[in-house]
């Protein structure tokens, strides 16, 4: 291949393995991508609708399932559509997108986390600050800043992948990264461009993990003097220190095992340690939120109680409704007796 613009499409060779048993692999997948909208939808919808949870944690926590829900839909819709489709190719400028989603879904999960630690730092370290410096605009700006700025650094970072030569086709995943596209380069092209801006991205996402072990520096140091502290700190920092180890460990897995694993592993293992930011944190997220924040529970398990009420007091009024017939029916009947006596 003399040129990029010669490359129409990409083939994803990591689906030769599920040729054999992809209907009960779509059918696991699907179900699953629906639990993954279920929890995450109802969240967004649960902070949205009750006014109670209009604080900016929970405000967080919604966008927290907002990027997951944007993830995760730059992924399972075409994995599910190749389960079923015997071409498993996708259009270059379609293997760009979805490796712009990938990268720019990751890395906003690590810039909201670093905001929620920030944001528990302060009602934890500095509550008599808290409330005049976490207004609605400054919450705004925290937002944009952990959405703009993975969107600006990897619009960056795609736009000189789409300057390199390719000579080869064969992506061996199931999704598009940028960093398998770049392996396709040819051997005389320069990717010194592309390593230069891996090398910003990392210096920067560095950074937010010092910022965050920072955060929590303070936070223990500060919860070790006080009971209320250490509560609190229990109530809302551990499920967001949970979310942070959950984080970590999928996102080190596929660099690490590309750095010292065995080639000789087989390629489904292969795709699974790949796709694990997209299958772990966007269940296991919504769940631990859900059922460690104190509110949260207490809502949920409000219109838990509330639903199981109201079809309790529709059978009832069902079956007392029944009775009331059966009842005037019986009466009906008895009187035609007398009559005919």
């Amino acid at each position: 291949m003399d040129n990029v613009s010669n490359i129409r499409s990409f083939i994803l060779s990591g689906f030769n393995e599920t040729v054999n048993f992809r209907v009960p692999l779509f059918s696991l997948t699907l179900l699953y991508y629906c639990v993954i909208l279920f929890f995450n939808i109802s969240l967004i919808l649960l902070i949205v609708f009750d006014a109670n949870l209009h604080e900016p944690m929970y405000i967080l926590l919604c966008i927290f399932c907002i990027n997951a829900l944007y993830g995760t839909t730059g992924f399972y819709p075409k994995f599910l559509s190749d389960l079923l489709s015997s071409s498993h190719r996708i259009s270059y400028e379609g293997c760009l997108l979805q490796a712009f989603i990938m990268y720019s879904f990751a890395c906003s999960d690590l810039s909201i986390l670093a905001v929620m630690a920030f944001d528990r730092y302060l009602a934890i370290c500095r509550p008599l600050h808290y409330h005049s410096f976490m207004t609605k605009r400054r919450l705004s700006q925290l937002v944009c800043f952990s959405w703009l700025t993975p969107f600006c650094i990897f619009s960056i970072n795609i736009l000189i992948t789409t300057r390199l030569k390719l000579c080869s086709l064969n992506i061996q995943r199931v999704l598009c990264l940028n960093w398998l596209i770049v392996k396709l380069a040819c051997p005389a092209d320069k990717t010194f461009p592309n390593n230069i801006s891996s090398y910003v991205i990392l210096v920067v996402y560095l950074s937010h993990w010092l910022f965050i072990i920072w955060t929590y520096m303070h936070l223990i140091k500060t919860c070790a003097r006080s009971r209320d502290d250490r509560l609190k700190f229990m109530q809302t920092c551990v499920p967001h220190l949970t979310s942070l180890i959950i984080f970590l460990i999928v996102m080190a897995f596929d660099p690490a095992y590309v750095e010292f694993g065995s080639r000789d592993l087989s390629q489904t293992l292969q795709n699974l340690f790949s796709i694990e930011f997209l299958i772990i944190p966007p269940v296991m997220n919504p769940l631990i939120y859900g059922f460690k924040i104190t509110k949260i529970r207490n809502r949920i398990l409000g219109l838990v109680c509330f639903k199981r009420q109201q079809i309790s007091l529709r059978f009832t009024l069902l079956f007392t409704n029944k009775s009331e017939e059966l009842w005037k029916m019986c009466i009906t009947v008895s009187d035609l007796i007398n009559i005919t006596r």
